[in-house]
């Protein structure tokens, strides 16, 4: 069973219920039950509750509906992190996408040379999706991160350049107050993936020639 930061389980032997909030190792998580209470347990000991449905599926391509090229959005791709509803230890990852563009993704972790490949997908243009989940605790030691992103839209509008980020985040990186992330409806903290198109004024370029 594939089990996952912030999904809802059930405990086979016992009438406990509640929301993954730690991967110890490859054999244990911990779950933290309705009273706050962290309780190691064996993977192998918990089932996924039916009815809660995950909101991390991939996305399937699809056609869209051509986009006027008078309101076709070029800019608007960033991460979001927003804490888990159920659980403030744990952190979501959100690939937001306020673009006209589909982007193609991959989100790829690395950490003591070793990689998993833990999101690849279609993000439709105008959504969000939550690519990656982690212990907040454990800022320190999270991996580093690089996200792999194609642009591709059905409009007769030229792609943007692939797009490739990474980095390490760790905890002064989310000292920043948190903003309010709309699509998201929480607040939380942005990561901005798009560096800023450089404008070149050509008056003062040609001044700087006659200094």
């Amino acid at each position: 069973m594939d089990l996952k930061l912030g999904d809802f389980v059930r405990f086979v032997d016992e009438n406990i219920e509640g929301y993954i909030t730690r991967i110890i190792d490859k054999t244990t998580i911990g779950v933290t039950d309705s009273n706050d209470f962290e309780i190691p347990v064996l993977a192998s000991k918990v089932t996924l509750v039916h009815g809660d449905i995950p909101d991390n599926d991939i996305v399937s391509n699809r056609t869209n509906t051509p986009i006027a090229e008078a309101v076709f959005i070029t800019e608007g791709v960033y991460l979001a992190l927003v804490a888990d509803q159920h659980s403030n230890s744990v952190v979501h990852f959100h690939l937001v996408n306020e673009s006209s563009f589909q982007l193609l993704s991959s989100f790829t972790t690395e950490k003591n040379g070793t990689f998993k490949g833990d999101f690849a997908g279609v993000i439709s243009a105008n959504s969000n999706k939550k690519i990656y989940s982690a212990q907040l605790g454990d800022i320190q030691i999270w991996p580093k991160f690089r996200l792999e992103i194609l642009f591709n839209t059905p409009a007769n509008f030229e792609p943007k350049a692939p797009l490739i980020f990474q980095t390490y985040i760790k905890g002064k990186d989310l000292s920043v107050a948190k903003e309010e992330i709309a699509p998201l409806k929480q607040k939380g903290w942005i990561i901005k993936l798009e560096e800023p198109e450089t404008i070149v004024d050509a008056e003062k370029l040609k001044a700087s020639f006659f200094k």
